[in-house]
């Protein structure tokens, strides 16, 4: 079993193989090269598609983005990311249509293990130790806005129109429709018609 293979079965895993590094290199550099971009170069928005998993047509992310692997996550329709995204995409990550992001974004879909000893258990035959890993999906749905610092952990599935309050730490599943916040992140209550501001229009 490849450790690519090791992540989406939730094994312990290396991240330091060559196999993963070369994933994660190809993201890093294309990375890199979004950040030095102009906003307004035409062929900046064009590279997220060179190393993401999958994307729909409307997107935009601010910068600066960092993701780990890029090819890990998969992207709906109508996308918005504001400044500072960071994606730890060891495992899947899904997000749905029309969601937004405020600055300061971490979806952290990867971990490790709490004893200390086994974070170092990995011993290779060719003298390296690794860090280990373990990694859970996150899944986001659609209509869902994630606001200013906020941090996503691995094996979170927000649902879909929800909207996940400044500063939050999601540990926990979010149902659809309901507006949570805290650390950690809990639903406070439903959103409803009484939140409307279409009289602001």
């Amino acid at each position: 079993m490849g450790e690519e293979e090791k992540i989406f079965a939730g094994r312990l895993f290396d991240n330091r193989a060559p196999e993963l590094k070369n994933i994660k290199h190809k993201a890093h550099v294309l990375c890199q090269k979004y950040n030095t971009m102009d906003e307004y170069d035409g062929g900046r928005l064009p590279l997220i598609k060179e190393f993401i998993g999958g994307i729909g047509e409307k997107y935009y992310f601010q910068g600066p983005i960092q993701f780990n692997y890029g090819s890990h996550t998969y992207i709906g329709d109508n996308f918005f990311a504001n400044f500072n995204l960071t994606v730890m995409d060891d495992a899947r990550i899904y997000i749905g249509d029309n969601v937004m992001f405020g600055p300061n974004v971490s979806l952290m879909a990867t971990n490790h293990p709490l004893i200390a000893e086994e974070r170092t258990a990995m011993q290779y035959p060719d003298g390296h130790v690794s860090m280990s890993e373990f990694a859970e999906e996150i899944h986001i749905g659609h209509n869902v806005w994630i606001a200013a610092n906020v941090v996503v952990t691995g094996g979170v599935h927000i649902g879909d129109g929800a909207v996940i309050g400044a500063g939050s730490v999601v540990t926990k599943d979010i149902p659809a429709g309901y507006v949570a916040f805290g650390v950690p992140c809990r639903p406070v209550r439903k959103i409803t018609e009484q939140d409307s501001k279409k009289h602001l229009l």
